[in-house]
């Protein structure tokens, strides 16, 4: 039976992350924590080309050598990119040892944090997840969302957020009900935005919720 993980979104901008290995797995991951604008540290004997690359550029920092155990001292997320499980059993208990989150590539057991398929059309970043159970499953349900989001989406997470801030800036978003918003963003809303009638989406959703807030209020 598939772990029953608490999914969470890490803010790691600026913050220290250590990859364990230099190969492909290595590659992935930190391809991933570039875009999340992490500052990544490698630790390895060798680094393949795509790596290697990234080295030269100055985009991450290189270890050339084995792991040790200090390594993961300050770091906010420990990668382990390589497909030795006993090693990664050592690995998760040094970064419990020293209260940092670890995830091991495809070993679920020794991972503290496991790692979803991603969909990003932003703003929209989409995780899905089967507990580690059946990753091929999370990649097919990937593919799916990423053809049914399109521009149309990103414009509507868009014009939502940013009416949802004006709202929270007066001081009036407490006082619409949460199904509002729901109700507001039909298909009107969303034909207009798909014709970039941008004005007009923005003064009808403004419009319904100033309605639901009366309503609510009265």
């Amino acid at each position: 039976m598939a772990r029953t993980y608490y999914p969470v979104f890490f803010d790691l901008q600026g913050r220290s992350v250590l990859v364990i290995g230099g190969g492909r797995l290595a590659l992935e991951k930190v391809q991933g924590l570039l875009g999340a604008e992490a500052s990544v540290t490698v630790v390895a004997p060798a680094l393949n080309q795509e790596l290697t690359a990234l080295r030269d550029s100055g985009r991450i920092e290189h270890l050339a050598r084995e792991y040790r155990s200090g390594d993961m001292h300050g770091r906010a997320l420990v990668m382990a990119a390589g497909d030795d499980r006993l090693a990664n059993a050592g690995l998760q208990a040094d970064a419990r040892a020293v209260g940092v989150p670890l995830n091991a590539a495809d070993d679920p057991a020794n991972c503290d944090f496991i790692l979803p398929a991603v969909v990003r059309q932003p703003p929209l970043t989409l995780a899905i997840s089967t507990g580690g159970g059946s990753p091929a499953v999370a990649r097919r349900i990937r593919e799916e969302l990423t053809n049914y989001l399109d521009a149309d989406t990103s414009s509507l997470a868009e014009l939502v957020a940013e009416v949802r801030a004006e709202f929270r800036d007066r001081g009036e978003f407490r006082s619409i009900p949460a199904e509002a918003w729901q109700t507001a963003m039909d298909s009107r809303l969303r034909i207009l935005l798909s014709q970039r009638r941008r004005d007009e989406a923005k003064a009808l959703l403004e419009s319904r919720l100033i309605s639901a807030k009366t309503a609510s209020d009265s």
